[in-house]
């Protein structure tokens, strides 16, 4: 049987999935819940000393949809789009104490953890969020600079406003992790280009991880009516992010090589495994159990553990970054790699009943013969397109060994060369000309 366990940061956790910092986190019956189904952590909703971010969790609206954009009525798929308005927890984070004490006992006494979550008024509050939580006995922080909904709130600055900026967001992170022992991680938020810019800014002020990603800012239209939903701008999420999420998970692991926690695309135990074999052993849940209820969590763990066994890893350790270890660089590794071509099974074909590959191939290399498909394999550049739309499997890529083909159409980039385009050139000439008449 596999060993879900491992250590994250110095914390030992005895399976990967933490309950994430939202609503489920923001009592302590439901806390108590998620230590009964399993979690190996809970991160507490957001503790604050911003009034209006605590009082907007008390407005909170949502909009839980389908991939029509329509508003999803009883059983929630795995398409579904989260789209809501919330804010921090809505107890005062001095009004938490007693509960952060009792739940910490309550949760170690299960092997779980309770994980605080921090955002502040100002840099001294997230000092003192941040040492309440840590006196309080909990064994990790994590401070929120990915929260979409600050931005909104006049006068409200924080959350995704301060992850925009790495000088800001490492200077946050200086003063906590020098006010603390335990170890710091930062949620950050997807909502920019310069994500990896931030992370090795608060890596290097001495954040122990970060959090790839918070949500995104979004805008939804109920085309029936012509008004925005939910009255305008909001926070979105869903399994359709995982692709992005994962994209910031797959370049801090190579690149940065700090520990990661994964948030932001998990429905069901295959969404852990994409995480945890990207680079992030500890994966953050959330938004599927405000759907689905406390009761979905158990079916998470023991799927995770079913695939690790059925697939041979004995461990999280084992299947951590496999994805991101095996990845390219670049295209120019990719163009490396040996040529393939499609061959067609004519044994399983149901042509020409079912003409999919021949409709879904726009390089000619598939063709309605006398009865079956003809491949003509002089044209097909190797795309794999036939093989993930063929549903009968009768497709399949192999190895071309003829060396003319091989090398047809690829791309010959030198190294250290770089052929500047015609906007390129024009605009150097414009600075130099520029230079020259000053």
């Amino acid at each position: 049987m596999a060993d879900l366990s491992l250590n994250f940061c110095g914390v030992q956790f005895k399976n990967p999935i933490v309950i994430a910092s939202l609503e489920t986190t923001n009592s302590p019956e439901v806390i108590r819940e998620c230590v009964d189904a399993g979690a190996a952590g809970m991160i507490i909703k957001t503790l604050t000393d911003i009034e209006d971010m605590a009082r907007l969790t008390q407005n909170s609206k949502y909009a839980i949809l389908n991939e029509r954009n329509e508003l999803i009525k009883g059983k929630v798929n795995k398409n579904y789009v989260f789209y809501s308005r919330s804010g921090y927890s809505s107890t005062g984070f001095r009004e938490w104490v007693p509960y952060m004490k009792e739940l910490r006992q309550y949760a170690n006494d299960q092997g779980s953890h309770l994980i605080g979550s921090a955002g502040g008024k100002t840099v001294q509050s997230w000092v003192d969020i941040c040492r309440t939580i840590e006196d309080c006995g909990l064994p990790m922080v994590e401070l929120n600079f990915g929260c979409p909904h600050p931005a909104m709130m006049p006068g409200v600055h924080g959350g995704s406003m301060i992850g925009q900026d790495p000088e800001v967001a490492a200077e946050v992170t200086a003063r906590v992790c020098e006010a603390v022992k335990i170890p710091v991680v930062i949620k950050l938020t997807p909502d920019q280009s310069r994500l990896l810019d931030v992370a090795r800014a608060v890596r290097d002020a001495g954040a122990a991880a970060v959090t790839a990603t918070n949500r995104y800012t979004g805008f939804s239209v109920d085309i029936e009516t012509g008004k925005p939903r939910l009255g305008g701008p909001a926070g979105i999420g869903g399994v359709w992010a995982k692709p992005l999420s994962l994209r910031w998970v797959h370049r801090i692991y190579n690149e940065l090589g700090m520990p990661i926690t994964g948030s932001n695309g998990i429905y069901d135990h295959r969404d852990v495994v994409e995480f945890i074999m990207t680079g992030a052993p500890l994966v953050q849940v959330g938004s599927v159990l405000m759907l689905k209820g406390i009761k979905y969590l158990p079916k998470i763990i023991s799927g995770l553990e079913e695939f690790m066994d059925s697939h041979g890893y004995p461990d999280v350790a084992s299947m951590t970054g496999v994805a991101s270890r095996a990845a390219v660089k670049d295209y120019g590794e990719q163009f490396r790699k040996p040529r393939m071509h499609s061959e067609v099974n004519h044994e399983s074909c149901r042509n020409p009943k079912c003409t999919i590959c021949i409709q879904t191939c726009f390089y000619d290399a598939l063709a309605q013969g006398p009865g079956k498909v003809a491949s003509l394999s002089d044209n097909c550049i190797g795309c794999e397109m036939c093989t993930q739309t063929c549903p009968f499997d009768s497709t399949s890529m192999h190895t071309t060994t003829d060396e003319d083909r091989a090398n047809a159409t690829f791309f010959s980039i030198p190294e250290n060369i770089f052929e500047l385009g015609k906007f390129e050139k024009d605009f150097d000439r414009g600075i130099k000309l520029a230079k020259v008449k000053d």
